[in-house]
């Protein structure tokens, strides 16, 4: 049985390096911005590091694709969340008992929908839709978010020359 993976022993090097270099951006991003606000829903950004730095060449890790996922993702949370406060909204009693579980799939499904029509799929994105429905969250939250998603997409697209398809 073989732990590590065949194209993993042919670049050993330049694997650790663009490892390496997810960690510094991710590192970067949650430096500048403060995470504590919501750590959860900040480990979206997590994810798309990962999609962004072992797949940069993947449709997925485009920038269309990770910010609009990201729009799609946070409007889509927003709207649910606040559909969830909405005292009409609590016309069952299972609504009524359990709104982040009626919401939150909601979110997934409806954030999955919209990414789908609009070509913006990306899988953090609809996760972030569902943190926005079973996590506090504030506008500081939601720019915080959108602006680590921007700047991953920059230090991506500046790195882009030394990045390679690691799966």
């Amino acid at each position: 049985m073989r732990i590590l993976g065949e194209k993993f022993r042919k670049n050993i090097i330049g694997d650790i390096f663009q490892c390496a270099l997810a960690t510094i951006a991710v590192f970067i991003v949650l430096l500048v911005f403060d995470v504590v606000t919501n750590a959860v829903i900040i480990a979206a950004l997590g994810s798309s590091t990962f999609i962004a730095f072992t797949m940069p060449e993947a449709q997925v890790s485009k920038p269309r694709i990770m910010i609009g996922g990201y729009i799609v993702g946070i409007a889509v949370g927003c709207i649910c969340h606040y559909l969830s406060l909405w005292p009409l909204m609590t016309w069952t009693s299972f609504i009524h008992e359990s709104p982040h579980v009626v919401f939150g799939a909601m979110s997934v499904g409806l954030a999955i929908f919209v990414m789908v029509i609009t070509g913006t799929a990306h899988p953090p994105a609809a996760g972030l839709a569902l943190g926005l429905i079973v996590n506090e969250w504030s506008l500081l939250t939601i720019a915080v978010v959108f602006v680590g998603i921007i700047s991953l997409s920059v230090i991506k697209f500046i790195l882009k020359p030394v990045l390679k398809n690691l799966l």
